[in-house]
């Protein structure tokens, strides 16, 4: 719903105080960046031509360094040395990175009169493995808090939401809870919305983080 792709059955979304419905799909693309779970690309493009992709709302009234963004977001997500292969060549993670590239450059730089950007990501990091997660999610963190960008990100690895997320909104057993990530992702939460036991401990920079277990033992 947030995307728009989907109408909410009851109530409405809101972006700058104007119903979602409300806006061309053009206007929208300028303001937030979308990443879905599964982006399939028809046709062999390259790496970098996918990338160039997320510049396209853009074509009316270019940046002065079109180029150069597309550039810097390839290597915000590692891949600018795969700028050359084709999408169909590479691995999940690699595609995976290559997306959220494509992401970050349709939001790259800040829209007029300080109107705010939006980057919305559906499981950004299931495909990638633990050092790409945790790369991906500090370039995001960093994104929300030097830039201003707001992040809204799907997310099953409770321990990367309770590292990098300010807020989290929980959704299950009937009942939706949202506020700062550390009181909604508490122990009772965790039984009660997945069944699954778990023990809290301190990482070295004192976040949180759980030890889980099977069975709810």
């Amino acid at each position: 719903m947030l995307s728009g792709e989907r109408a909410p059955r009851a109530g409405r979304v809101l972006l700058a105080d104007r119903p979602l419905g409300g806006y061309r799909a053009a206007d929208l693309a300028l303001r937030r960046a979308v990443m879905p779970q599964d982006s399939a690309v028809a046709f062999d493009f390259t790496v970098r031509e996918v990338v160039e992709m997320g510049r396209f709302p853009h074509r009316l009234a270019p940046s002065h360094d079109e180029e150069a963004i597309v550039g810097r977001a390839l290597a915000a997500t590692g891949v600018a040395h795969l700028a050359r292969r084709g999408i169909h060549t590479l691995s999940g993670g690699e595609r995976a990175r290559t997306h959220l590239a494509r992401a970050l450059a349709q939001v790259w730089e800040p829209r007029p009169h300080g109107a705010a950007r939006w980057l919305l990501l559906d499981e950004p990091t299931a495909a990638l493995d633990l050092a790409h997660q945790h790369q991906a999610m500090r370039l995001l963190r960093g994104w929300a808090v030097e830039q201003g960008v707001g992040v809204v990100a799907v997310l099953h690895d409770l321990n990367l939401a309770l590292r990098y997320a300010h807020d989290a909104l929980l959704l299950g057993q009937g009942r939706c809870e949202a506020g700062p990530v550390e009181r909604v992702l508490d122990d009772a939460a965790i039984a009660r919305v997945w069944g699954v036991g778990c023990t809290p401990v301190r990482a070295g920079d004192g976040v949180r983080q759980y030890l889980f277990a099977a069975g709810g033992e």
